[in-house]
């Protein structure tokens, strides 16, 4: 298996009742390798969030600037309950 897997929407083929057990087979590969994933699957994002096994990151897009959510001026993330 490669070091890095890059998924972009692997959910645009999909019904929606799938978007659990594609995350299911996401966790499983990445025991083996890292995964990176993008999505705009809400319900995607929220299976890989509850499995408590990836980080879930919100791309954002503000005053004409990409962001991400959470994401500090020192590059760091600030944990949600800081919100």
């Amino acid at each position: 298996m490669p070091p890095f897997i890059a998924l972009n929407e692997p959910e645009s083929s999909l019904p929606p009742d799938l978007m659990e057990p594609l995350a299911e087979m996401v966790r499983n590969a990445a025991d083996r390798t890292q995964v990176w994933l993008v999505t705009h699957s809400e319900r995607l994002a929220e299976a890989i969030r509850k499995s408590g096994d990836g980080e879930v990151r919100t791309v954002l897009k503000q005053n004409g600037a990409t962001t991400i959510a959470g994401l500090t001026l020192l590059r760091t993330f600030r944990e949600e309950d800081e919100d």
